[in-house]
């Protein structure tokens, strides 16, 4: 039994050993024919195959420099209406949510005290008038007594006074008549300006009192937008600022189109808390697309770069010498040509040290060397659909440059 045991490991031991064998060597031939079927296309003891790279041309444009931030859309103004009287509501002539121009007229109030007040006071000027009318008459005619000795300069002083007192009585009582009118003036409660009514907490027959509030009137055209920046932005925005007027773009979302506006103040302190300085910028809202209250993002225009050379921002490379793009040349050898970003802005970005001429790499550069040479991805794509990529020079190009991998 042990004999059989034994006989059985052995043939185990045989069997590994040969799939060993054959799994190191089996394969060497043909592994060996291909190593040297591509040592004349840049295999190990070749030169090095073209790097397949893609390629585009520097943009040149004005670059608009933006300082973006969160806002909130805020009225210019905001009037909350109070009767300056106590008195009864008589009459309420609009509705919540109206839009109202200014000196509309809103609320009617109880008014006939106030009116049989200023009929009074006209009255009394009205009589104030009649006596001054006739101290004249007298005064006058005094003084024609007095030409013919008739009449003595006393009685004619003490008329002449008597007419200055009766006239001065008279402006009084027409100072008083215009303040009755005045306080009847306060039953009719008009817009102090154009915008839109809020809620309305007052019906006829309610009995209000300077410190009821009937309702508010919130100016909706213009509006504005307020938000703060950065401090590290101010210079650049007081500099805008002298040069003329600062465009803002704000957009409320919700798939309504951006409103552009102006910047129209900037605080005179910075938050030393937060870092950051209060801005506004105005809006024309007569779509009434911004609401007050509104999150909005904006967009403030400090400056346009004019004519900039504009390149894609993953053709720049960042290395510890230096920041450059690989500029192709047109033996289509790279070479290294230092820049400096001035303004990223999404996939761009506008950077000084080229002339807008050159050919910019922009993928495949992770397998460029200066000096050598590449192979632009259009002309292989053009290969292979050519028929060349099996045997054709550019299929092994392809090939070589690929499986670098492993």
């Amino acid at each position: 039994m042990k004999n059989k045991n034994l006989g059985l490991i052995a043939a185990v031991v045989v069997v590994a050993g040969a799939g060993a064998w054959y799994v190191n060597h089996g394969d060497a031939g043909p592994a060996e024919g291909a190593a040297g079927g591509q040592g004349g296309h840049g295999g190990k003891g070749g030169a090095q195959p073209p790097a397949v790279v893609n390629v585009v041309a520097p943009q040149r444009q004005d670059v608009p420099v933006l300082q973006v931030a969160n806002g909130t859309v805020t009225p210019i103004r905001t009037v909350d209406l109070h009767p300056q009287t106590t008195a009864t509501i008589r009459t309420v002539h609009i509705r919540e949510g109206q839009f109202v121009k200014q000196g509309e007229l809103l609320f009617s109030l109880d008014d006939r005290a106030d009116r049989a007040n200023q009929d009074k006071a006209q009255a009394q000027v009205e009589r104030d008038r009649a006596s001054l009318a006739d101290l004249e008459r007298q005064y006058k005619r005094s003084q024609e007594l007095l030409a013919q000795k008739f009449f003595s300069q006393s009685a004619v002083d003490t008329l002449r006074a008597q007419v200055d007192q009766a006239r001065a009585t008279l402006n009084a009582d027409i100072a008083s008549a215009r303040a009755a009118g005045v306080a009847t003036s306060y039953t009719a409660i008009r817009a102090p300006m154009s915008g839109r009514v809020g809620g309305i907490g007052v019906y006829p027959g309610s009995l209000v009192q300077p410190a009821t509030s009937l309702t508010t009137i919130t100016q909706l055209d213009p509006i504005n937008v307020a938000f703060t920046l950065p401090e590290s932005s101010l210079p650049a925005l007081l500099a805008a600022q002298k040069r003329g007027k600062i465009d803002v773009q704000a957009s409320p979302g919700a798939g309504l189109a951006p409103v552009n506006g102006v910047l129209s103040f900037v605080d005179n302190t910075v938050d030393p808390t937060a870092g950051t300085i209060k801005v506004k910028a105005e809006f024309d809202n007569r779509e009434t697309t911004l609401w007050p209250g509104q999150y909005v993002n904006t967009k403030v225009t400090v400056q346009t770069i004019k004519d900039a050379v504009v390149v894609p921002q993953n053709a720049i490379i960042t290395s510890a010498q230096g920041t450059f793009v690989y500029v192709l040349e047109k033996d289509r050898t790279p070479k290294q040509v230092p820049v400096q970003r001035v303004y990223g802005f999404g996939e761009s970005a506008a950077v000084t040290g080229l002339t807008g001429s050159e050919t910019i790499i922009t993928e495949g550069k992770q397998n460029v060397r200066p000096g050598g040479k590449v192979r632009l991805a259009s002309e292989v794509d053009g290969d292979k659909a050519k028929g060349h990529g099996k045997g054709g020079p550019s299929a092994t190009a392809t090939a070589d440059a690929t499986p670098n991998k492993g």
